[in-house]
């Protein structure tokens, strides 16, 4: 069983801070190669945000790097984002690929979703 709860958006002024949590619950028989975020914006596709990898990487999408910064506790995924911009107004979604241990194919899961609202 694997379940992904988010957290942390709201609205915010253009250049302030907020930080959205991902609590990610998984069976013991599973692994994660890869927790991220995504979001998506009214009338357009679902874009990455950025990974982190069971490697130890981290990746980010070109327009936040620089501001936005993902950190792992456990099983817990954070985004601090800074210097929000009203471009940034969107559902950010987790996101992991999930494995049995015993499989190379991954499943993707998806948390339900939390609004961040960048005011200008």
């Amino acid at each position: 069983q694997v379940q992904l709860v988010e957290s942390g958006g709201g609205l915010v002024q253009a250049g302030g801070s907020l930080r959205l949590s991902c609590a990610a619950s998984v069976g013991s028989i599973f692994s994660i190669d890869a927790i991220g975020w995504y979001r998506q914006a009214p009338g357009k596709q679902r874009e990455l945000v950025g990974v982190h990898t069971s490697g130890g990487s981290t990746n980010y999408a070109d327009s936040v790097k620089g501001r936005f910064t993902i950190s792992r506790a456990q099983n817990t995924l954070y985004l601090q984002m800074n210097n929000l911009k009203p471009e940034d107004t969107a559902v950010y979604y987790c996101n992991a690929k999930v494995r049995v241990h015993w499989d190379v194919r991954t499943t993707d899961y998806w948390g339900q979703g939390t609004q961040v609202t960048v005011s200008s």
